[in-house]
Parts: structure tokens; C-alpha cells; sequence
């Protein structure tokens, strides 16, 4: 990632056009860039056209890609993945060679999800999960026994490299499940918590929403994040099948991994766009149904 201290300080040096000229830089205001945005630098936050985040996939690639291509992704765009690449739909291994492939043309950011360091353990010393192979594993366990050994080691490279959380330069925090420190993610004691939580969203749900952040009673987990992006509980188990905002927490599981669709947030409008019930593009399959 080009920081704005390697333009500042000339670490990172100005790009030449075609014809040799010298490009401006960025600033700290994206006005500054007389080519703003530039394809040069597409992973310079300043340059990202929008910041988009993505729900749990649940090995729906074919849902991903009619998202992505519904967003109009580009390399332009950041694209966060909040984790769960993997177990539901049977396109566990072509999910996850797809991000591989993505990650070489677009600005990415891939965040660990219980499910996906579930596999990464499997793959790396295949011990049995029957509690897994139950939710998931089975599906993503043959998919990886069709295509055989010629994966694993990318694969396991790409689950290994994941990261527990994502906070970017407007203070909004991406992870997958939550954490539990009252002081934040930078003194949570255990890593596990980043993938497994659930309290952190069943507290905002249950959040009175008459207190404010200025509240001596309001959550402190809550105050130093302006937004927490997160996955992992589906929405759908509150009747819902968009994204849901409850106190700063938006939870983007819309369900994907059972009758639901996959969703793209972008993070500064709101807007969403979604691809149809994950479901009913792998007719035949049961998902995690």
C-alpha cells in the first residue's frame, strides 16, 4: 500500500505518462492529483474511487462475479473482503484461485473468517472436523479432493496471508466477526476472537438506541471506531436480507451461504448492489440449507 508519507517524503517516485512528462502526485486531497484518479497508483487510498465491502462468499463464485460485475468493480476501486471465502456452494477451490487471480489487477484486502482458517487447518494437517465437514466443510473438502494436490501450497500461501482486521485512513474498521478489548482491536488478548465473535454484533442489536457515544453507560468497544464493517452472523437470522447498521456496526452477511444473496457495500455512499439468491445459481445443492 503507497502510504501518503512515501509521496510526501519522494519515496515513492512521480509516475511519467507515455510521452515521458512528469505526473503529478497526490496530496493529502484527492483535488491535488491533476489525474485522479491514476491508474499508476489504484492502491494509494487518495486514488480509490470507492471503498467496497464484501460479504461472505460461501464458495458462491458465481454469485461473486455477478456482483462484481453489477458494482462495476474496478482496479480503481479498494475492494475489502470481510472472509468466509470458503464452505457452502461447491466452487470452493475456483473461489478462492479466483481471488488469487484478482489480487494481481485490483487493490484488495482479504480478511480471515472462522471458515477459511477451518480449511487452512484441514489442508495443512488434514485432521478431521466432523463439527466443520457438518457446516460447510464437507462441500469445500471435495472440491478441494476433485482438483487435487496442484493447489495446495497457493492455497494455503493465500489463507495463511489473510488479515484479522482492516482499519483504514477514515478510522472505519473491517474484520469478520469482532473483538471484546473495551480498548479496541490493537489490545484484544486473543486472535481467535477477530474470526469467532458474535458479541460484539448482539450488542449493538441490543444497544438502547436513546444512548449516545458521550453516554457513561454507552459501550466502550464501540467509541473508537467512526464505522465497524463486519460478517460472519447472517442478517437473514434476523429477518433480514440487506446490510444492517445497529449502533456504528454494519453487518454485511446477508445470508449468502444459505437462501440469501451476496452483497457489496460501498463504504462512503451506502449504496448496495447484490446478486441473486446465492441458491438459485447452484440449483441441485443444499449450501449450508
Amino acid at each position: 500500500m503507497i502510504s501518503r508519507k512515501d509521496y510526501f517524503e519522494g519515496v515513492f517516485p512521480i509516475p511519467l505518462d507515455k510521452d515521458g512528462s512528469a505526473w503529478e502526485y497526490c496530496g493529502p486531497d484527492p483535488t491535488y492529483c491533476t489525474f485522479f484518479p491514476c491508474n499508476h497508483c489504484f492502491n494509494c487510498d487518495f486514488c480509490s474511487m470507492r471503498t467496497l465491502v464484501i460479504g461472505d462468499i460461501h464458495s458462491g463464485l458465481r454469485a461473486l462475479e455477478q456482483v462484481m460485475e453489477r458494482a462495476g468493480a474496478s482496479p480503481r476501486d479498494k475492494l475489502i473482503f470481510l472472509g468466509d471465502y470458503v464452505d457452502g456452494w461447491s466452487h470452493a477451490v475456483e473461489t478462492v484461485d479466483f481471488l488469487i487471480r484478482l489480487r494481481t489487477t485490483h487493490n484488495c484486502i482479504f480478511i480471515r473468517g472462522n471458515h477459511d482458517e477451518l480449511c487452512r487447518e484441514w489442508l495443512a494437517g488434514g485432521k478431521d472436523n466432523p463439527l466443520w465437514e457438518q457446516h460447510g466443510g464437507r462441500a469445500t473438502m471435495n472440491s478441494y479432493r476433485e482438483r487435487g494436490g496442484t493447489v495446495k501450497t497457493a492455497h494455503l500461501d493465500f489463507y495463511r496471508d489473510l488479515e484479522n482486521y482492516h482499519l483504514d485512513q477514515n478510522n472505519r474498521l473491517f474484520l469478520h466477526a469482532g473483538f471484546t478489548n473495551l480498548k479496541g482491536v490493537d489490545f484484544e488478548y486473543f486472535s481467535k476472537t477477530f474470526y469467532w465473535d458474535r458479541t460484539l454484533w448482539e450488542l449493538s442489536l441490543s444497544l438502547n438506541p436513546d444512548l449516545t457515544p458521550e453516554d457513561p453507560w454507552y459501550p466502550k468497544r464501540l467509541t473508537h471506531y467512526k464505522e465497524i464493517y463486519i460478517g460472519h452472523t447472517p442478517v437473514t437470522r434476523i429477518g433480514k436480507t440487506t446490510p444492517q447498521k445497529a449502533a456504528n456496526v454494519w453487518n454485511v452477511d446477508t445470508g449468502a451461504a444459505f437462501r440469501g444473496p451476496l452483497s457489496i457495500i460501498d463504504a462512503d455512499t451506502k449504496q448496495l448492489w447484490q446478486s441473486d439468491p446465492v441458491h438459485t445459481l447452484y440449483p441441485g445443492e443444499s449450501g449450508r440449507n
